[in-house]
């Protein structure tokens, strides 16, 4: 495999060859070099998805990771029906983070809502805020409270 450079020329001259590198699964020795912003917007990577965030939510990843495995792979309409009957604290939060991603899919990328899905939704741990409890004889315990960011990526079902 020939190395890649991504400069402006490069990329408007071999557009289809470099997307067609960056989509084939890379060995751990031969990686591609990772693309800037300004470059991912001149290739067109991940105008095919909306893609929201929502960080330093407190509720544990572990709770928000249970709702988040709920949606996965649902339709948008069918995964805002699931959160809203879900009584889980991690609910509310899913729910405005998929809209955050939907108004993104539509507005900047130009997708079409009806054929939206959730293709992946996941919650990663954030820093734990730490907090100690007096106990007996002048002794302490150490309460965690975690924190965790969410993300949702809506794609278009073909």
């Amino acid at each position: 495999m020939e190395k890649i450079i991504l400069t402006k020329e490069n990329i408007e001259k071999n557009r289809d060859e470099i997307l067609k590198a960056y989509a084939q699964p890379s060995k751990k020795f031969a990686r591609l070099p990772i693309p800037t912003k300004k470059q991912k917007k001149l290739l067109g990577i991940g105008k095919d998805q909306g893609k929201a965030t929502a960080k330093y939510i407190r509720v544990t990843p572990r709770k928000m990771k249970i709702v988040a495995d709920l949606i996965k792979g649902k339709s948008i309409d069918e995964a805002y029906a699931i959160l809203m009957y879900t009584p889980k604290a991690a609910s509310p939060i899913l729910t405005k983070v998929l809209k955050s991603a939907e108004a993104n899919a539509v507005n900047n990328n130009g997708l079409n809502r009806d054929d939206l899905y959730v293709a992946d939704a996941f919650a990663n741990p954030g820093p734990i805020i730490k907090r100690f409890m007096p106990r007996a004889r002048g002794s302490a315990n150490r309460i965690n409270k975690r924190t965790s960011h969410v993300t949702i990526v809506l794609k278009e079902r073909v």
